[in-house]
């Protein structure tokens, strides 16, 4: 086997409390990793939280994504929902801009965006899900998602700089598309 060619990165969803509610050991993956996933309100996350995640992410020199998901803090961004393209592509400026807010309130750039939970799901079995996401994330900015799925395919048609990305911590269906349970087991 030769030599590395190009490094793994590991990125992590963080951010994902709500309130006085902690969800993750946000604090203790920082230094393990090199891109933070950070949620953006609608699945999780409130304003000070997201403040709170974005100081701990320069603090440690750690890239920052947004982290959209589906309005559904009850069900963490799980459950599907039925919504109009127009629908969706706000939902996606909204909160991308919320956290675009943050970071640049720390003198940090926008690294990336990847959607959350049951929404990453519809958008690689939807194209036209896929393509109202994909129409609120901001000019030149890469979006994550799965490999060979309208992801890839609708980054490229709308210029979108894509990343492939794999999940460590999830199961597989036989068709290399994500388990994405209701409740996290």
């Amino acid at each position: 086997m030769g030599p590395i060619k190009t490094k793994v990165h590991i990125n992590v969803d963080l951010g994902e409390g709500y309130g006085n509610f902690v969800c993750g050991p946000d604090l203790e993956l920082l230094p393990l990793i090199d891109q933070a996933n950070v949620a953006c309100g609608f699945h999780a996350s409130d304003p000070l939280i997201m403040r709170e995640t974005v100081r701990n992410c320069k603090a440690h020199n750690i890239v920052v994504g947004a982290h959209p998901g589906l309005p559904d803090v009850q069900g963490f961004g799980r459950r599907e929902m039925k919504l109009t393209p127009e629908e969706h592509t706000s939902n996606i400026i909204y909160q991308v801009g919320a956290l675009k807010g943050f970071l640049d309130a720390e003198g940090m750039e926008l690294h990336h965006v990847k959607p959350h939970g049951v929404l990453y799901g519809m958008m690689y079995r939807d194209y036209d899900i896929c393509k109202a996401v994909m129409l609120g994330i901001p000019e030149g900015i890469p979006v994550f998602g799965l490999a060979g799925t309208f992801h890839e395919q609708v980054a490229k048609e709308l210029g979108i700089p894509f990343v492939a990305e794999l999940y460590g911590d999830v199961k597989y269906n036989s068709d290399a598309t994500l388990v994405i349970d209701r409740k996290k087991k």
